[in-house]
């Protein structure tokens, strides 16, 4: 599960304009394997497996690692529902993207 989160959050730090709330976390994070290549194509896989309240959520998880693992650690269905949602977007991400 944590690989899952690893490969995404490896996934920020770089400049450029990317559109989409997941590609704009990417671009704003401090991780430097990111390119505006890649970022773009995490908000392409984003925008073909997440809702936008889905993304906006996700896209929090770039600035507070934390919260994912509070969101994957929870109880609440509403929480396990979106994790699964999440964890499958994460992992397709780092198929295609790389």
């Amino acid at each position: 599960m944590m690989g899952a989160l690893a490969a995404l959050l490896v996934l920020g730090g770089c400049a450029g304009r990317v559109p989409g709330v997941i590609g704009q976390a990417c671009l704003n994070s401090d991780r430097p394997a990111a390119t505006p290549a890649l970022c773009s194509c995490v908000q392409q896989v984003a925008n073909q497996t997440l809702t936008s309240a889905e993304q906006r959520r996700a896209a929090q998880f770039f600035r507070n690692p934390q919260r994912a693992q509070e969101v994957r650690q929870s109880d609440r269905p509403g929480d396990e529902r979106f994790w699964q949602r999440y964890r499958a977007f994460a992992d397709r991400a780092a198929a295609i993207c790389g």
